[in-house]
């Protein structure tokens, strides 16, 4: 995205690396369609701001200073507010623009006085468009805002289901599994052996970061410093890890690679920060499975051994070590979750059942039926973070909760019984491994 401000070296300057000696940058610019000055921040402006943040939403997104001439370009610095200034743009827009789109906003200080300074926006290019000011669908005209054409709200529109297309197409899982194939090779074919039939239970988690747009190809240099802050998360973590290169992204694995066949939790990490999660399920198999088959039987469930159990306590450990390192990694990277439309999907997971020693397990499926994943279709629905809902949002909850709800706990229910397993299945993966 264009940034008015710009490094020694000529790089372009995000709003949070702006500072007061950066202003003078601005004397060589003038307003435009991704740039607009303010003298003053009065009540004529005020009423303003809606309307600019509006278009420039629907455009290709900009920035508005606040405390600058627009014909000299000279500084004018404006009062300091006693709130912060993105709480008092956040409170405009929430009572003028529908939808509220994605911006920032800091207050730059003048050294020599800090009651007075400059304000500076941040605009983003609107994810789902069209933005509505007042009533009105506002474009960019130049270095004016103006109410948008016919033509110009079918491209608005084509834009916002093209974005959803993206984001829904991100949604699936694309690293290498073998187990997880669903079309095994024909037995004896020249091209491959069979495979398992009963492939690998898969839980994945999507992370697609809405901020970021194509445009922005990151550099050889950024990809190498996202990848070291991901070996630092594992190693903070006392986790090994392998990193394979693939066309778009980079895959890290959560151990060595032992060979095709690993099973290993794996983190698909793309240029612009999106991220795929895929952690395989633990599944019960020799002397454990027969024990847990000779106990549901006991608690009056007719199973038989060819039964798929999914170990709860280990499986949780693992989803939720994998999902602490992603919360790891954003928070080192500074990024905020806000940023991401998230969604999760259970692969190979119809019919498996849940297995806890539990005794309150235990006692709940004798008399309400076993836990399993009841359908064949387990992706969620996409949910965007910055619905003002998520501003708590952590992946290591997220994931240890939705993966147990798609298995068919009860979460959120107002049975005692419901609640009460629901606690001890939680509570069966050890306290250290919780802790972020």
């Amino acid at each position: 995205m264009f940034s008015p401000f710009r490094t020694a070296n000529g790089k372009p300057k995000t709003l949070a690396e702006v500072t007061w000696d950066d202003l003078p940058q601005l004397a060589d610019l003038d307003e435009g369609f991704a740039l607009e000055f303010k003298r003053s921040y009065n009540a004529s402006v005020q009423k303003k701001i809606p309307k600019i943040i509006a278009s420039f939403a629907n455009s290709r997104g900009g920035w508005l200073v606040v405390g600058i001439a627009d014909d000299d370009k000279s500084v004018c610095p404006i009062p300091k507010p006693n709130a912060n200034f993105g709480q008092i743009i956040g409170e405009l827009c929430r009572r003028h623009v529908s939808p509220i789109p994605h911006f920032d906003a800091r207050f730059i200080c003048d050294p020599a006085n800090p009651l007075q300074g400059v304000l500076v926006m941040q605009v983003a290019e609107g994810n789902f468009p069209p933005y509505i000011a007042n009533g009105i669908v506002e474009v960019r005209e130049g270095s004016t805002s103006g109410p948008a054409q016919s033509s110009a709200l079918v491209e608005l529109y084509g834009k916002a289901t093209k974005r959803r297309g993206e984001i829904a197409g991100f949604c699936q899982r694309s690293v290498y599994y073998p187990t997880a194939d669903r079309f095994p090779s024909p037995q004896g074919s020249a091209t491959g052996v069979p495979r398992s039939a009963n492939p690998t239970p898969l839980f994945d988690l999507y992370f697609y970061r809405m901020s970021r747009h194509a445009a922005e190809a990151p550099s050889r240099s950024d990809i190498n410093q996202h990848v070291a802050t991901m070996r630092k998360v594992f190693t903070d973590r006392g986790m090994g890890c392998h990193v394979q290169h693939a066309h778009d992204s980079r895959i890290i694995r959560a151990s060595a690679l032992a060979g095709a066949l690993d099973v290993h939790s794996a983190i698909e990490l793309f240029g612009d920060e999106s991220i795929k999660l895929t952690v395989p399920a633990v599944l019960l198999d020799g002397r454990e499975l027969e024990r847990a088959n000779m106990r549901l039987r006991g608690a009056g469930l007719a199973v038989d051994d060819e039964n798929r159990l999914i170990d709860a306590r280990d499986t949780l450990r693992r989803v939720t070590r994998m999902a602490t390192v992603l919360d790891k990694y954003v928070r080192e990277r500074g990024i905020a979750w806000q940023q991401y439309a998230v969604a999760y999907e259970l692969e190979n997971m119809a019919g498996v059942m849940l297995w806890s020693d539990s005794p309150l397990y235990l006692d709940y499926v004798a008399k309400r039926g076993a836990l399993f994943c009841g359908t064949t279709d387990c992706r969620s629905r996409i949910r965007y973070l910055d619905d003002g809902e998520h501003e708590s949002f952590r992946a290591r909850q997220f994931a240890g909760s939705h993966f147990f709800e798609a298995c068919g706990l009860p979460l959120g229910s107002d049975d005692d019984e419901d609640n009460a397993l629901v606690d001890a299945l939680l509570s069966t993966s050890p306290q250290a491994t919780l802790k972020e």
